[in-house]
């Protein structure tokens, strides 16, 4: 596969005359880039950016609840808050989310980060802040807490930022820097010499209850500077990473092996060049394999093959993204200090 670039999709669009720029109906929220036909059979030409509710810091870690209402992360305040469909406003739904002691946290985000569902319904969270990876036992704020992962080889995690599970019950998540008081990879709380992308083989059949088994943890990719959101398409064949690095803005593709390891990291889209707030952090998958991400500008929407196929542009930075609604064709969006949401023609895969 030709490895696409920002730059070689704007030549190519303006030599086919196909760069368009439509706004979004309601509210004047942004406009739509259409670079590819392609995004016609995904956006609608009379689409809506609908903003839902605001006045929060940073919004992150969307998840669809089937029993109708969405959980995102406020990273700043330490809290995932609940939207229910209607509502103007959102509720804290847990507190704290991630950094549990009793002095100031002296960092920027002491919160929790991406959210999941397990094939069971119970919500797995990357802790962010709290180091680890965990999941309550039952759609409660009372739920007795399980911690599937804290260590590898003895030492701390950075600070998990974002996972997903494969069919198998395996969990993979995403371990950045950010969620440690400097955020950086010289910060003296670190204990990792890297920011790896880790595998819980059978995560979903942990005890409730029972401490982690960090012998069980295997890492599968360790060369990424910020690995940050990560997704399976939809045979789980393949595993994509964003990496967050202001310096290398791209997103990664991986195959992977039937142990669930991964091989082949090949870049499958360099937006560096790319002009805009924010750069690649939260991604999905929709049933045809389009991944949809978080990038310079907004919302970028890219076809299985890696061409970049347009930008929804919000007004604010984004961080990430979930598919809900009853026909799972709702896509929400956290970003900065909104949570938006927009209706597409193909539904999401989403736990």
């Amino acid at each position: 596969m030709k490895k696409q670039t920002y730059a070689s999709i704007l030549a190519g669009c303006a030599a086919a005359a196909c760069f368009l720029i439509a706004p979004v109906h309601a509210q004047n929220q942004g406009t739509i880039e259409r670079l590819d036909h392609g995004l016609d059979a995904i956006v609608p030409s009379n689409a809506t950016l609908e903003k839902l509710t605001d006045g929060f810091k940073w919004t992150e870690g969307p998840v669809w609840i089937h029993a109708g209402y969405l959980l995102f992360a406020e990273i700043p305040s330490n809290r995932i808050m609940k939207w229910v469909p209607g509502a103007k406003e959102a509720t804290t739904f847990l507190q704290p989310s991630g950094y549990q002691g009793s002095a100031p946290y002296g960092g920027p985000e002491p919160g929790s980060n991406g959210m999941t569902l397990d094939k069971d319904g119970r919500l797995t969270v990357a802790g962010h802040a709290r180091r680890m990876v965990y999941r309550l036992e039952s759609l409660s704020p009372h739920a007795k807490l399980t911690v599937l992962a804290e260590r590898y080889q003895g030492k701390r995690l950075n600070s998990p930022n974002d996972l997903v599970y494969r069919s198998d019950g395996s969990l993979y998540f995403t371990d950045p820097p950010y969620g440690l008081r400097t955020q950086s990879d010289k910060d003296p709380q670190k204990e990792l010499s890297f920011n790896g992308v880790f595998r819980i083989p059978d995560a979903t059949s942990h005890p409730a209850g029972a401490p982690p088994d960090d012998g069980k943890l295997q890492l599968i990719i360790k060369d990424l500077t910020r690995p940050n959101g990560i997704a399976l398409s939809p045979d789980q064949k393949i595993l994509y990473i964003a990496v967050s690095d202001p310096a290398r803005k791209v997103w990664m593709r991986y195959d992977v092996n039937p142990d669930g390891t991964v091989k082949n990291g090949r870049v499958f889209f360099d937006a560096t060049s790319a002009k805009g707030d924010g750069g690649p952090d939260g991604i999905k998958v929709d049933e045809k394999g389009n991944l949809y991400g978080s990038g310079p500008g907004g919302l970028w929407i890219f076809s299985p093959q890696g061409r970049h196929l347009g930008t929804v542009k919000i007004p604010e930075r984004m961080a990430n993204l979930a598919w809900g609604g009853a026909d799972g064709k709702t896509l929400y969006i956290t970003a900065s200090s909104s949570l938006y949401r927009i209706r597409l023609k193909i539904p999401g895969v989403r736990p």
